[in-house]
């Protein structure tokens, strides 16, 4: 019997094949989940849709447009009658100093990773408050804690720790309804967003300063992800869970 079995569940930016929202997806389908891939291209989000099996959907959605993502909401409504989960996923990143940071990579580093993560959560929690039921699960990263030093730039690490304030105060919010909300924070995770952008050395560097002394997988994120959406965790809302192998233990 799966964790998730009879629930649904929307993941944003999962249709990179070996990113995190990819792996979140074929382990919550493989609990029994449906699941909807909202990507920006609707190709690649059906696409990806189709490798998790029957009955799972793909759809086009930029976090960044509200009535987009309403509408995407609309739609699966539509279709399934409720929303039990909402992974907000999609992100990006830079990897830029201070001082060159422009206006468009501060918008562009905000806008996805913090204003998507806002547009989505608000498309689906009228939903869940009506059902008195909902897990919303939030992709920060170690970068909010500890002030970047892996690779995204400094606004990345605002963006993110944007996220984890916006968790707990969506989380004291919606308590009352039975909505719970909580944040992962990954560590060094290899990606699609990290690879083959860091020399060997760089990369060396990042491994010493992992007490576990590996990267982490996109399955390590996917597992934690899962215990979050699930009744497992009906009493957490408002945390912060680390997946980053030590790296950063307070």
């Amino acid at each position: 019997m799966g964790l998730l079995e009879g629930r649904f569940v929307v993941i944003t930016g999962a249709a990179s094949p070996r990113g995190l929202g990819k792996a979140t997806a074929r382990l919550f389908a493989e609990h029994g989940a449906t699941v909807a891939i909202l990507d920006l291209d609707a190709d690649a989000a059906a696409e990806a849709a189709e490798d998790l099996g029957e009955g799972h959907v793909g759809l086009a959605c930029n976090v960044v447009d509200k009535p987009a993502c309403e509408a995407a909401v609309r739609a699966l409504l539509d279709r399934w009658e409720r929303i039990d989960v909402l992974v907000n996923n999609a992100g990006i990143t830079q990897p830029l100093k201070i001082m060159d940071i422009a206006p468009e990579n501060y918008d562009a580093v905000l806008d996805v990773n913090l204003r998507g993560t806002l547009y989505m959560s608000q498309a689906v929690i009228p939903t869940m408050r009506q059902q008195k039921s909902g897990s919303i699960v939030n992709m920060s990263s170690v970068s909010a804690q500890r002030g970047g030093g892996i690779f995204g730039g400094p606004h990345y690490s605002a963006a993110k720790a944007g996220v984890l304030g916006l968790t707990k105060a969506m989380a004291r919010e919606l308590a009352p309804a039975n909505v719970r909300v909580n944040a992962i924070c990954p560590g060094f995770i290899a990606t699609d967003i990290t690879a083959g952008k860091l020399t060997p050395e760089m990369q060396q560097a990042v491994l010493d300063g992992i007490p576990m002394g590996r990267a982490g997988e996109a399955i390590d994120v996917a597992g934690c992800a899962l215990f979050l959406a699930s009744d497992i965790s009906a009493y957490c809302t408002g945390t912060e869970v680390d997946v980053n192998g030590g790296s950063l233990i307070h």
